[in-house]
């Protein structure tokens, strides 16, 4: 299972920082991966990172402003979201895949076994 959290509210140029809590079967290795769906839009890529944390992947319209990590002590993933813009009001979800091996991870949602339950992010303008 997966839990989300940390949305919120932000004026543009704002900062959020996204968690992911896994539980349950977590001894076994899997990538994560986070996407987002604004209103009317299909759920797209945001960014994912494999299970060593040595391969991760970004979004064009996010890169150099949002980081991706992973603490698998914690067994939680993170999402840092900086320069916030409106365009990136959406549900963010995180999910995770057991089958990309150590060193990778899909930046498609089929892959994707598990999915949290989604936090809103919305950034005014």
């Amino acid at each position: 299972q997966l839990q989300a959290s940390g949305g919120g509210l932000v004026p543009a140029g704002g900062s959020l920082r996204l968690s992911c809590a896994a539980s349950g079967r977590t001894s076994s290795s899997y990538a994560m991966g986070w996407f987002r769906q604004a209103p009317g839009k299909e759920r797209e890529f945001v960014a994912a990172i494999s299970w060593t944390g040595g391969s991760t992947y970004y979004a064009h319209f996010v890169k150099g402003r949002f980081t991706i990590s992973r603490d698998n002590a914690k067994n939680t993933g993170y999402l840092q979201m900086n320069s916030l813009k409106p365009e990136d009001t959406a549900v963010y979800y995180c999910a995770a895949d057991r089958d990309s091996g150590l060193y990778y991870a899909p930046t498609v949602d089929t892959p994707y076994d598990y999915w949290g339950q989604g936090t809103q992010v919305t950034v005014s303008s």
